[in-house]
């Protein structure tokens, strides 16, 4: 072979080597912004929030049922209430026991009107979107026997930040949102990742 065959073949060759490495460069950075979920994930993070609706309307564990489905430094954050969207969010407990007491339980006991076993909380429509540090997740909460017998209600909805930890998927965090919030960009709840 000639010279200019060689270098002309090793031109090719190195091209096409550079063009692979900035393609697996790329997939790479891609994998780094959103991290794979699996099947079990998904059903783990699942399961999280269906315990968080019997955690909240049982007073389960004297609160504790509801707190632990959140990470230690969990926060739940109220931007439904006037007063909670008008701040742009309000943080209303942060840290299990408070998350407990927010329920009613922890140093409340169970005992305080904050105690809702007289309604129901059903979350639907459950999305979860992978991200470089867990997951998102956003839900519909519909509510049933809030304003009396047979009544059913859809109450906003939930944007959550779920992280995995030593114990499992938890919530780091839960910002309750009005139910116009997903359908007006102006008023979504900005994103925590």
């Amino acid at each position: 072979m000639s010279n200019k065959v060689l270098a002309g073949s090793a031109v090719v060759a190195l091209t096409g080597l550079a063009f692979l490495a900035g393609r697996i460069e790329m997939r790479s950075a891609g994998a780094a912004e959103s991290a794979a979920l699996t099947a079990l994930d998904y059903q783990e993070i699942t399961q999280l929030i269906n315990r968080y609706a019997y955690g909240i309307d049982t007073c389960g564990g004297n609160g504790y049922d509801y707190a632990n489905v959140f990470t230690t430094d969990g926060v739940f954050i109220d931007k439904n209430s006037d007063a909670g969207y008008a701040a742009g969010g309000r943080v209303l407990a942060k840290g299990r026991d408070a998350l407990a007491e927010l329920v009613g339980g922890g140093s409340k006991g169970c005992k305080t009107k904050l105690v809702w076993t007289d309604w129901s909380h059903l979350m639907l429509n459950h999305e979860i979107t992978p991200t470089p540090q867990g997951a998102k997740g956003r839900v519909y909460l519909v509510q049933l026997g809030m304003r009396g017998p047979g009544s059913v209600d859809r109450h906003g909805g939930y944007e959550d930040v779920y992280v995995r930890t030593a114990e499992g998927w938890r919530i780091q965090s839960r910002t309750h949102v009005r139910n116009k919030a997903w359908h007006a960009p102006g008023l979504q709840t900005p994103d925590l990742n």
